[in-house]
């Protein structure tokens, strides 16, 4: 072999000598030493890195908590079971965070009323791209094609007859169907009654339009509003909304929706027959002496 050669892959190998020295050398030099109760939180937490917390993934919150820019009760997969492991890793009081979970603002009620058939790829962001916004004849209605039963990670949304449900005892409010929604008619909702109730509708349309393409959306009648002890509906746009700091859940509301689109528990619940007025009092009957 030539010796210009084996010079030169000698003085190869002493550079790499030299320079794996020195890299070594500034590893441990400049090295930054890991909060050990970061590695302690990332291994209580789920590990689903559905991003609920609002951070990228299980690593990224448990780096955030680790270093005091992250409450403790950030974590939707986990709950207050894995709000309470943290906190003691972190040596501050538990505080349970209230639940939330997402919330379709659609009943479906606009099956029936479709502008065209739609024979294309079975995915809402699609369909969504045709004239129209896509073949429901409610501008503001669920397309029904599982978009975001796609991409829940706890099997929590399913779309049934045409319509997103949700699994309230699945969902984990990892927000993932509400930005896979191309009509944005989903929505995290807290649950902090023991009744949790619910307008199904997102529509900012006039009633006289709401009429003709859907059979149950809201027509802003501000009869739910006016009936609500609490005052904690609103009519906005055309549309009722709840404010959840103001509502105890009562279902006052639901009973006096003509359209029948509040819910209670995820049900509609049943009409009260109004309590029989009280007989009058025969005519010349005679007065107490």
């Amino acid at each position: 072999m030539d010796m210009t050669v084996i010079y030169a892959l000698l003085v190869l190998g002493v550079l790499g000598g030299v320079f794996g020295l020195i890299l070594a050398f500034a590893s441990k030099a400049f090295a930054v030493e890991k909060d050990p109760r970061e590695e302690a939180i990332a291994e209580v937490l789920p590990g689903a890195n559905c991003g609920g917390c609002g951070y990228p993934g299980c690593a990224g919150y448990a780096a955030a908590v680790a270093a005091g820019k992250a409450a403790t009760n950030c974590c939707a997969a986990g709950g207050d079971a894995v709000t309470a492991k943290i906190s003691e890793i972190m040596g501050v009081k538990a505080e349970a965070g209230v639940k939330m979970i997402a919330q379709v603002q659609c009943t479906g009620g606009c099956r029936g009323h479709e502008k065209y058939e739609y024979a294309g790829i079975a995915d809402c962001s699609a369909a969504s791209r045709l004239p129209g916004g896509g073949p429901a004849g409610c501008s503001f209605g669920c397309l029904g094609f599982g978009t975001c039963e796609k991409v829940c990670p706890f099997d929590a949304i399913h779309v049934v007859d045409g319509v997103a449900k949700v699994d309230e005892d699945k969902c984990k409010a990892c927000k993932k169907c509400i930005d896979a929604c191309p009509r944005h008619i989903i929505l995290l909702a807290p649950y902090k009654t023991k009744r949790h109730v619910a307008i199904t509708c997102s529509s900012k349309d006039k009633g006289v339009v709401v009429r003709q393409v859907c059979d149950n959306g809201c027509i802003g009648c501000s009869l739910c509003a006016k009936a609500c002890p609490k005052e904690a509906i609103t009519v906005e746009k055309n549309l009722a909304v709840i404010d959840y700091d103001k509502c105890v859940g009562c279902g006052i509301c639901a009973q006096k929706c003509p359209r029948k689109l509040i819910t209670v528990d995820g049900k509609v619940p049943e009409v009260k027959p109004a309590a029989p007025k009280a007989a009058p009092a025969a005519a010349g009957a005679a007065k107490a002496e």
